[in-house]
Order: structure tokens, then C-alpha cells, then sequence
């Protein structure tokens, strides 16, 4: 009973990291006309949103360590809280800095959330059906985003459809008014948004969540040679690599799928729904996922799968045109959605004592959600929208590599490959 509990309440800031993550694909076209942007410097939303991982991750282990993972789950809902309220001055002025800080104040917020909740539910039971339960939050996760999108989008879109047409006939007096009254709209959703995530941080704190040590569950591999640093674990430092490119690909799928498809001569009225298509798909993969595994199919294999299949949907959105294209950027959900579940386990599996800390340098691999969508934004500038998506290829490649070979390696001496696949 405690802990079906447990995984409801994780579940529920779950739900939260969906909704306050997938925002960013309407607040990158959002931002983009009420702060006058080029796309390179729309794509700074979620630059600064995933750049906080980098930032918080290490202190976020600190927070844990003086805190516990309970507290440290509130304390990151605190502070995301207060990213929000962030949103309120920088309506007021249109000052798209200060957005850019609310976001990375949230993002960092989101980070120590991340670094307590990840790990919680990974030892919350067999280490073979970790990727399942962290399916399981997956749903909860981009359910939120399914929804975050349609409502924002309701409320700071309405009645835009042609919003930029209107706004190059006006003059300079009129434009800005009228820019003012656009950013202006985020104001009541981010303050609803912050009373609830601090709601919610006290309802943590007294929840009576149970503390655990992953230490003590996640034993280092018997037989293995002791290690002195982290660095010294070939799976978690290659996983990190792996991760950081996933959640690139990941965001990417979802936060620039509305630009995409504007790009393709969607209106604006259709296109803003797209991201909601590709969380859609994620979800589908979730359920699949918890079906599937570990019966039918090890996560090891189920992130193979997922690699080749998001080479497949990328190939479809270089090659085709039109809602056809548009259609594979959104499957690339349904693709990714095992990929950050079994990343976990594959990564942390052997570290013993060095699981806190690994956990940091793991949710310092959303950081590729930072980096990759800025690169594509430069990429559309100098290419087009269809172009940049090449981007994409080489970073399901390494994590068909991670899949197949990198997670086994357990030591950067060579390993026979009959032990390699003894300790896997």
C-alpha cells in the first residue's frame, strides 16, 4: 500500500514535468512574435528552459544529500514555483531576457525535481522492470504535455490566426500595443501555474513519502572491480552521452514540430495542435512499453527498437512533404518514448555507492534539450525547417550504439564479450 502510494505521488510530479516542459512548444512561436524574433533566437526558450540541468545537476545532489529525496522533491517545486511568477514582470515589460530567466529559474526548479524522482522510482522494486515503472511515469509525464500545450495555446493564440499579417500593416504606436496586450495573456496561466506547484511542494513535504537509499538497493556488480570515481563506469558515462543526444532528439520532436509544420503552409490554427500529436504518440509507446516489458522484450532490446525506428521516421521527414512529413516528426515520439526509461537502469546499473551522484550527471543529459534545438534553429536559417532535421541522424545512431554495445561495457579495458554479456 505505501508504495502504491509512493508511485502515485511520483506519478503526479510526473504529470507536473510533462506540463511546465511541453509549454515550451507554444511558447517558442508565442514569444517569437510578441518579443519580435528570429527563429535562431526563438529556439533560445529552450536553450535556457534545459541549460539548468548543466547548471543545477551537481547542486541538486548536494540538496539530496543534506535533505533527502522527499525534501529535495519540495525544494525543486519551490523553486519552479517561483520561475513562474517570473512570467508576471516579464509580460509587463515584453522583455524577453526575463522570460528567458523565468525559464531557467523553472528549468533549474525542474532539475532538482528530476535528480530526486528518477532514481526514486528506478529502485522502487527489480532492477529488470525499472524501465516499466518509469514507463508508467511516462504516461503521467506526457499526458501533462498533451494537454499543456492545447490549453496555453487556447489562451495567448486565440483569435492570431493572422496576427503577423496584422501587424505589418500597423504602424510603430499600434504594433506595440498591441504586442503588449499578446505577451500580457501568459500572465494569469504562470500565476496559477506557481500556486500550484507550491501547493503542491508543501502537500510533498507532508506527505509522509518514504526515504530510500539507493545505495543500499543498487549494489555494485559482483566481481567487478572496485571504482574509486564515477568516471571510471563506461555505462553510465557512455549513457550519459546517449541520453543527452535522446532528449536532443526528443525536444526537438515536440518543441519545433509547430515551426515545422507553419513551415509547410499549415495555418497557425492547425499547426499549434502538432505537438500534441507527438506526446500522443509518446504515450502510445509508453503503454506498449508496460505491456511488453521485461516479458516480451529486455529493455536493452526495446531501446534498440526504438533507435531504428527513429531513423526510419527521420528518413520519412526528409524524403516526404506536407502533413505526410509532418506526421513522421510526430511518430518520432512513438519512437522515443522507451528511450529515457531505459536509459536509467542501463546507465545506474553497478555504480553501489556512486548512484547519487550518477543520477546528477544523468539529468545532466537534458541538457540536449538545450543544445540540439538551438542547433536546428541556426540550421533553418541557414537551410530550411525540412533540411535541419539531418541533425537527427547522427544522434540516433550513437543511441543505437549505446543500445547495442555501450551499455554492456562496464570497464574502458576490453571486455570479452561473453562476460560483458554475463554482466548485463
Amino acid at each position: 500500500m505505501k508504495q502504491t502510494r509512493a508511485i502515485a505521488l511520483i506519478g503526479v510530479l510526473f504529470f507536473i514535468f510533462g506540463f511546465v516542459t511541453w509549454l515550451n512548444g507554444i511558447l517558442i512561436p508565442y514569444l517569437r512574435i510578441a518579443c519580435e524574433l528570429d527563429n535562431f533566437q526563438s529556439y533560445l526558450v529552450a536553450f535556457a528552459f534545459y541549460i539548468a540541468t548543466i547548471v543545477m545537476a551537481l547542486p541538486s545532489s548536494g540538496i539530496i544529500r543534506r535533505t533527502g529525496f522527499r525534501n529535495a522533491m519540495m525544494v525543486g517545486l519551490f523553486i519552479m514555483a517561483g520561475g513562474a511568477l517570473l512570467f508576471v514582470p516579464a509580460a509587463s515589460m515584453r522583455s524577453y531576457p526575463l522570460f528567458l530567466f523565468g525559464l531557467f529559474v523553472i528549468g533549474g526548479g525542474m532539475t532538482v525535481l528530476q535528480t530526486a524522482s528518477n532514481p526514486y522510482i528506478s529502485v522502487m522494486g527489480p532492477r529488470e522492470s525499472a524501465a516499466r515503472r518509469i514507463s508508467l511515469m511516462g504516461i503521467f509525464n506526457k499526458t501533462a504535455g498533451i494537454l499543456s500545450p492545447l490549453i496555453l495555446g487556447a489562451i495567448v493564440l486565440k483569435g492570431n490566426e493572422d496576427l503577423e499579417a496584422r501587424l505589418a500593416a500597423m504602424d510603430a504606436v499600434q504594433r506595440a500595443a498591441e504586442l503588449d496586450a499578446l505577451a500580457a495573456r501568459v500572465i494569469v496561466p504562470y500565476c496559477v501555474m506557481a500556486a500550484i506547484l507550491f501547493g503542491l511542494g508543501v502537500f510533498v513535504r507532508f506527505s509522509g513519502l518514504p526515504e530510500i537509499n539507493p545505495e543500499a538497493d543498487n549494489q555494485a556488480v559482483a566481481g567487478s572491480t572496485p571504482k574509486t570515481s564515477v568516471w571510471q563506469f563506461p555505462n553510465l558515462i557512455l549513457g550519459l552521452v546517449s541520453l543527452f543526444l535522446y532528449v536532443g532528439v526528443e525536444v526537438m520532436a515536440g518543441d519545433t514540430i509547430i515551426s515545422y509544420g507553419l513551415s509547410q503552409g499549415f495555418p497557425l490554427t492547425e499547426a499549434k495542435v502538432f505537438t500534441s500529436y507527438t506526446l500522443a504518440a509518446m504515450v502510445i509507446g509508453y503503454i506498449l512499453s508496460i505491456v511488453l516489458m521485461p516479458k516480451w522484450i529486455s529493455q536493452e532490446k526495446a531501446l534498440t527498437v526504438s533507435a531504428v525506428l527513429g531513423l526510419v521516421f527521420t528518413a520519412g521527414a526528409l524524403m516526404l512533404d506536407g502533413f505526410a512529413s509532418v506526421l513522421c516528426i510526430a511518430l518520432l515520439g512513438f519512437a522515443n518514448a522507451v528511450m529515457w526509461p531505459a536509459h536509467w537502469p542501463l546507465a545506474l546499473h553497478g555504480l553501489g555507492k556512486f548512484t547519487r551522484i550518477g543520477a546528477s550527471l544523468l539529468v545532466m543529459g537534458i541538457a540536449g534539450g538545450a543544445l540540439l534545438p538551438l542547433a536546428y534553429g541556426y540550421l533553418v536559417d541557414v537551410f530550411n525547417a525540412q533540411q535541419a532535421y539531418w541533425l537527427l541522424v547522427p544522434c540516433y545512431l550513437f543511441i543505437l550504439y549505446y543500445a547495442v554495445a555501450g551499455h554492456k561495457k562496464l570497464s574502458w579495458r576490453a571486455t570479452p564479450p561473453e562476460k560483458a554479456l554475463q554482466n548485463s
